[in-house]
């Protein structure tokens, strides 16, 4: 199925490479690795008009995104923070530091009554109750109870401010550029600020690490002490949409905002992001609108099998004189509607000639997926079987062969 192999005999630059069309690109299978990393590339397919002040669309399997304004513009997050309070919380409950039914008594500072938090959403909590940790978690998830929010930063961490510590430590590990929190909820708060883009990313994070947690997001209502609210993600009753999450946030600084997950055809899966909309139906029908736009103009297809070896190249000072290359991780692409014939591939080596020993998942170059001439995605190349040292008579057979070689 490959074309030729092109092959030079340069050992510094990124020479080696072939050009071929991608035959078998797959339906997504529901297994997750690696995405390919892409940013935004103009396909010429015109993006909705929006009322949003910033926005964000991104295929959750391949990482490539599909629509942006202003995605890395610093704006407060308000009640979007509380993806990072739960996915503190998640990682707490995953690692077994806590349980959901444990009792947390609720303080002071998580009153309901508390003068900082009125007007603003809560769950109604009464001081000196006895609350588990999952319901709570769903006050926090559901409800958007900044009371409860605080409650489980004091259970998790012991104080509001540890728990924010942590919450930034979190949005480091995940490499979030333009984030930084300052409280527990999202209200307003000088130097508390995040992106479209790094949002998206603590919603694929929710979705990949805490699958769990992230059940949570799709619960329409949630009854606590007699009182019952529904989840103002208005897309969850969406029947033209497969909406499972995520948070919507609104203050008077950031506006209204919504952090959306959808499933599509084949088990595509897009986040949405719309940060300072001037109303929550606008903030609806702009993630909507940037859904529908992605489903229907979009599909992610598998590019690579794990394990299949993708080409056969030469191997120098080892037991072997042959290595198969390919990658050990699934890898997806996302791209227009009907296009997958035109995805064409080449591949460049870092090391030209490779030299043993290789050690198995090395990464020796990188596989580029093109169309219409273009780069949009981006893979490791990587060697899927062990290439030990060869013995010293073959190795300084090599040795003669490189030497002469090096001098045409």
């Amino acid at each position: 199925m490959l074309k030729k192999w092109m092959k030079t005999t340069s050992a510094t630059a990124l020479a080696s490479f072939c050009m071929m069309p991608v035959m078998a690109l797959e339906s997504l299978d529901g297994t997750q690795d690696e995405s390919t990393k892409t940013d935004a590339l103009d396909y010429g397919i015109a993006t909705p008009t929006l009322e949003a002040r910033n926005y964000f669309l991104v295929d959750y399997h391949s990482g490539a995104v599909l629509a942006a304004k202003g995605a890395d513009e610093r704006q407060a997050p308000a009640s979007l923070t509380k993806m990072m309070t739960s996915y503190v919380i998640g990682q707490a409950l995953k690692q077994g530091k806590i349980q959901n039914s444990d009792l947390v008594t609720i303080s002071p500072e998580a009153w309901a009554q508390n003068p900082k938090l009125r007007g603003s959403s809560l769950m109604y909590l009464e001081v000196g109750k006895k609350v588990p940790v999952s319901e709570l978690n769903k006050g926090i998830i559901v409800d958007s109870g900044n009371d409860a929010c605080i409650a489980m930063a004091q259970y998790v961490s012991g104080s509001q401010n540890t728990f924010i510590q942590t919450m930034n430590r979190y949005a480091q590990e995940m490499g979030l550029k333009n984030t930084h929190f300052m409280t527990v909820h999202g209200l307003d708060h000088e130097g508390q600020y995040s992106s479209a883009r790094d949002m998206a990313t603590i919603g694929w994070h929710l979705v990949h690490d805490l699958p769990q947690e992230y059940k949570l997001y799709a619960i329409k209502e949630f009854t606590f002490n007699g009182i019952t609210q529904k989840n103002r993600n208005e897309l969850l009753w969406d029947t033209s949409l497969q909406v499972d999450g995520l948070k919507t946030g609104h203050t008077n600084q950031a506006g209204y905002n919504l952090v959306a997950s959808a499933l599509g055809e084949n088990k595509m899966r897009l986040i949405s992001v719309v940060m300072g909309t001037p109303t929550k139906q606008a903030r609806a029908q702009d993630s909507k609108k940037l859904l529908r736009w992605g489903f229907a103009n979009f599909e992610t297809l598998r590019a690579l099998t794990p394990g299949k070896t993708l080409l056969q190249t030469e191997v120098y000072y080892g037991a072997q004189n042959k290595v198969n290359l390919g990658s050990l991780k699934n890898t997806y692409l996302t791209l227009p509607k009907g296009r997958r014939q035109d995805i064409k591939m080449r591949t460049e080596l870092g090391q030209q000639p490779l030299k043993a020993p290789l050690v198995k998942g090395q990464v020796v170059g990188k596989m580029i997926y093109q169309l219409d001439g273009k780069d949009i995605a981006t893979v490791d190349l990587q060697v899927l079987n062990d290439v030990n040292q060869g013995g010293i008579f073959s190795r300084l057979w090599d040795w003669v062969i490189l030497t002469v070689k090096s001098f045409f």
